[in-house]
């Protein structure tokens, strides 16, 4: 008889998406925005024919600012590449570009002070917009600095003496410029350039405390985004131009993942634009999620997303909770060592425990090619079971059952990957991964699908050599489901567990980054 073994919570989620908010919290806004392009970004243009492009963009900023102002929004995140686009050359984005000065070293209002700086007229806007609409403001803009820069005088300069950064910037509601973040992990983005060295950014705000910026490409490293987590801050902005990919690296999938794994609030603004597969927007906590993630076939179109979160900074939520008052807020689950602490006990045992009653068998498998990367991959041949598989000595454990299925016959696969992913990227994965496959052919395991009709339950377990695993579990047409449990117990050992699914399932995936081998 099949039976799942009961998973005690330590540092699990509960498994409703919570109605209301309990204790302090703000409403935020992101905005997936569809973006009206440069249609020859080849080309130069001039520094009026960029503005009259960027304007084009910025008026529908304005009218989604005064939407996010109505329903209340504190902060409003826009999308990377939103003003300009993408795919330039370093000579023709030079006329997109302005010159960001550094806010940790002096202070500036762009829209009381707009004659401070010359070529500055985005800023100025986007300062006075932020002002206007009395809300946190945070754009992406590509930004120029002189060589050598003032930050960093050592660093070497490019070859024609500047300096051009993908770059978020941050407005206060009184349109003080409070925060500047170059981004550093940079996707075939040649007419930008990597700044000499990661910045941890940070910026405070009156009614959530402290967040974080990163933008992108930064998702997938350690720099700077695990850096801000480990030094406490858990609300991250995420502005982005992320170009889908199935099963494992959907916008929406991923973004949910983090936010979980990392126990942080994720506000992540994305583009649309169908070509290049670019959708899914949300506002992530640990606790629930708002999002959006299109259809294929529906129109190309922008969405505005505003939800009220929990605020997470715990310094200000400690500062905001008076004698008086008792309010309780769930900051039990911030990323510490002792959490993801490794054991040092000598033969620990490989999860998960035959003393459960479960007997795991070794399947047959075969290699199949998922996100560029060889899997070993055993099929789900049974309705229900428990599999174990292993790419190496990294192996992962599977507890199922698939209800009958009269009008379906899909196929699942257990697939298990370790080492080096070096296509657009290079970094090291752990990855367990329940999917559906493409077909009946088992070598269609590993394809891009988004639909399915069969509802599995599962438990899925791994003996990772990583502390940083992101669980995911995503629905046919792109929902996103809250796991009944997600535990992580000294030794490496990770557990992911759901059942009673609301839609097919199309990928359940524990995704182990192995950050401290990125470089070696």
């Amino acid at each position: 008889m099949f039976s799942f073994v009961f998973l005690v919570t330590i540092f699990g989620f509960t498994s409703a998406v919570k109605d209301s908010v309990v204790g302090p919290s703000y409403v935020a806004a992101v905005y997936e925005h569809n973006i009206i392009l440069n249609p020859d970004p080849g080309v130069p243009l001039s520094r009026a024919d960029a503005l009259r492009h960027m304007n084009l963009n910025l008026d529908i900023y304005e009218r989604q600012a005064a939407k996010a102002s109505q329903q209340g929004a504190q902060i409003l995140v826009f999308p990377e590449n939103g003003l300009q686009g993408f795919n330039f050359s370093r000579l023709s984005v030079a006329g997109y570009l302005e010159p960001t000065p550094d806010p940790q070293r002096e202070k500036w209002n762009p829209c009381t002070e707009p004659g401070k700086y010359n070529n500055t007229e985005v800023l100025n806007r986007l300062s006075c917009m932020a002002r206007r609409y009395n809300l946190y403001l945070v754009a992406n803009v590509a930004d120029l600095q002189p060589c050598p820069l003032p930050t960093d005088p050592s660093a070497v300069c490019p070859t024609d003496l500047r300096w051009q950064f993908n770059t978020n910037v941050v407005f206060s509601s009184e349109g003080l410029l409070v925060a500047r973040y170059h981004k550093y992990n940079l996707y075939y983005e040649d007419y930008f350039d990597t700044p000499p060295q990661p910045e941890i950014i940070t910026f405070d705000t009156p009614f959530a405390g402290r967040f974080g910026l990163l933008i992108c490409f930064d998702l997938l490293f350690y720099n700077p985004t695990v850096a801000l987590v480990e030094k406490g801050v858990r609300q991250l902005i995420f502005p982005t131009a992320w170009m889908n990919q199935l099963p494992l690296l959907d916008s929406i999938q991923y973004q949910r993942a983090f936010s979980l794994g990392a126990n942080v609030t994720l506000l992540a603004s994305n583009i649309r634009h169908d070509k290049l597969i670019m959708t899914g927007s949300g506002i992530y906590t640990p606790f629930s999620a708002t999002y959006h993630h299109a259809k294929e076939g529906e129109p190309e179109k922008d969405e505005l997303l505003v939800a009220r979160v929990p605020v997470l900074d715990p310094l200000w939520v400690e500062k905001s909770i008076t004698k008086e008052e008792e309010v309780q807020v769930d900051n039990s689950r911030s990323s510490t060592p002792e959490e993801f602490g490794y054991c040092h006990k000598k033969n620990s045992p490989d999860p998960p425990s035959e003393t459960a009653g479960s007997v795991y068998s070794s399947a047959d498998t075969f290699i199949s090619t998922m996100m560029y990367d060889p899997f070993t991959f055993a099929l789900l041949n049974d309705t229900e079971g428990n599999l174990k598989v292993c790419n190496g000595s990294f192996c992962c454990y599977l507890q199922y059952r698939q209800p009958p299925q009269e009008s379906s016959k899909e196929l699942f696969a257990l697939g298990v990957f370790s080492g080096m992913h070096r296509v657009n990227g290079l970094y090291a994965l752990q990855i367990c991964a329940l999917v559906r496959c493409g077909g009946l052919d088992p070598f269609s395991c590993g394809q891009q699908v988004d639909e399915s009709e069969s509802k599995l339950d599962f438990v899925l377990e791994a003996k990772f050599g990583t502390k940083y695993v992101y669980p995911s579990v995503l629905a046919s047409n792109m929902v996103l489901e809250q796991p009944k449990n997600f535990e992580r117990t000294a030794c490496g050992r990770v557990t992911l567990k759901h059942y009673n699914m609301t839609a097919g399932l199309v990928t359940a995936c524990l995704y182990g980054r192995m950050y401290h081998l990125d470089k070696k």
